[in-house]
């Protein structure tokens, strides 16, 4: 589902060269379910935006679902995106002025499908089927959380990045919120890549990549 080679990421900082990832090379087949784990400044959101094609590499290529990334150009890359992939943020990343339910929607609209019994469907899936009408300054952060996650799996994607999905909620939340990531990963296949700096909650995948000064250090299966 996903392959990196040699993947490389350096950035101008200062007038100098700033390198956060070095040779990273890696696969993850298809209804996986990765954890990708690090300090701070480890490089992990950095490859993350690369393996999810918001970002180029300075060496190295990605392949996602069989396709070069480094060979789409930005309306491909997309296009590509909204077909296949999921994103679930730190920040949850919903629009304020649209309820739960229009959220969700967003994706579909996108793609001509305004279904908004897509969108119940979804909410109940997460467990808000009764919050759809509500926004997200009257929902918690545990269930701003769930809409954006509903949200990721409208176009039902063939993968999912989250970025820290977590880490603007208490442990108990955040352990409902991998609970029902597991349960999308189990029921739909979904591939799964997760980067986050708790150790517990990448104790629940079934595969670990620890990262250190931009290298990987560390491939183990659960």
């Amino acid at each position: 589902m996903l392959e990196c080679e040699s993947l490389g990421r350096t950035y101008l900082s200062g007038g100098r060269e700033l390198t956060v990832l070095k040779d990273i090379s890696f696969r993850v087949e298809p209804g996986g379910f990765v954890a990708v784990v690090g300090p701070s400044g480890s490089g992990k959101t950095t490859l993350l935006g690369l393996l999810a094609g918001l970002d180029r590499p300075t060496t190295g290529r990605v392949r996602l679902d069989g396709q070069d990334l480094g060979a789409l150009d930005e309306d491909a890359l997309a296009r590509l995106r909204g077909e296949k992939v999921g994103f679930v943020f730190q920040s949850f990343q919903l629009i304020p002025t649209l309820t739960a339910r229009e959220n969700v929607q967003v994706p579909l609209e996108l793609r001509g499908d305004g279904a908004a019994g897509t969108a119940d469907e979804l909410l109940a899936r997460v467990g808000l089927a009764e919050r759809g009408h509500h926004y997200p300054a009257q929902l918690s952060g545990g269930e701003q959380q769930r809409v954006a996650l509903a949200r990721a799996f409208s176009n039902r994607p063939k993968i999912l990045f989250a970025d820290e999905p977590t880490g603007n909620l208490d442990a108990a939340t955040g352990g409902g919120i991998i609970d029902l990531m597991v349960e999308l990963n189990r029921d739909l296949g979904t591939t799964l890549v997760l980067v986050t700096h708790d150790l517990d909650l990448a104790g629940r995948a079934r595969r670990t990549i620890r990262l250190a000064d931009g290298r990987v250090v560390a491939d183990s299966a659960a």
